[in-house]
């Protein structure tokens, strides 16, 4: 008897729970605040770009935000981050999801939600082409005397962090020059997400990606959530909808493709 009473009471806080949970999430604030507040840095092509001096922000997942709004039925709010202010806007609820190319990481995930994954990447190294036989593996470029370069607080510093002991290792706080510095030889190469190395190629042909097909580690994209599994569980289901009716693949080839300044 005193069994069935203990599980009736735990049962009974269980659907308390649950009622709890269905009565206040983030889902119904959004709605009920009729904006989508979406973190994105804005430096990261081809997923968010802001030009300098304009407000406006521009990329793949600027794009994406913009149809999870209109799915939502609310109005689109892009709200200004870094990298490394990410985790603390967040937990600042500075917004509702970010949306800029982020990488999975268990230490973000520590504090954090995340959707279902929507690309694949990993890192892997870009430099002048004059250099791409130079730095094909990590023992080429963990060497005394070799310059890396990385972007601070996000998944690029700490994969070097983490594997590179000999070479150096300088920090450029402005991930949109940050390839210029390589072009201009005052860096001799950058470890990256593959996609991103691709683009930069792309736009400045003095560089090359090395085997961004096969990268060093694996990776993959998605979107960054607060712990809320009733804003999640929706974000997922638009996500795996948008990702299996094909609509993605040609976004992504389109921002790919585009003529960035």
């Amino acid at each position: 008897m005193r069994l069935i009473r203990t599980l009736l009471l735990v049962f009974a806080g269980l659907c308390l729970s649950l009622t709890a949970t269905a009565e206040s999430n983030r889902l119904d604030d959004i709605l009920a605040r009729g904006t989508l507040r979406v973190g994105t840095t804005g430096d990261y092509k081809p997923f968010s770009y802001r030009p300098a001096a304009s407000p406006e922000f521009l990329g793949l997942d600027v794009e994406l935000a913009g149809q999870l709004a209109k799915a939502l039925g609310v109005k689109l709010e892009l709200v200004p981050t870094s990298w490394p202010t990410l985790m603390k806007d967040l937990g600042e609820d500075r917004f509702d999801i970010a949306m800029s190319g982020v990488s999975i990481s268990l230490e973000r995930q520590k504090k954090a939600f995340y959707s279902i994954p929507y690309l694949r990447d990993g890192k892997t190294p870009i430099t002048r082409c004059e250099n791409k036989d130079r730095f094909q593996t990590l023992a080429q470029i963990d060497q005394a005397g070799v310059r890396l370069i990385v972007n601070p607080g996000g998944t690029n510093e700490r994969f070097a962090r983490a594997n590179i002991k000999q070479a150096s290792i300088a920090v450029h706080a402005d991930n949109v020059t940050i390839f210029d510095q390589i072009v201009a030889g005052r860096a001799d190469l950058m470890i990256t997400d593959a996609i991103e190395t691709r683009l930069q190629a792309k736009l400045k042909p003095q560089l090359c990606a090395l085997h961004p097909e096969t990268p060093f580690d694996f990776s993959e994209k998605a979107y960054l959530l607060p712990r809320d599994i009733v804003w999640k569980t929706y974000v997922d289901q638009w996500l795996h909808q948008t990702l299996a009716s094909g609509a993605f693949t040609p976004l992504l080839d389109k921002w790919l493709a585009h003529p960035w300044p």
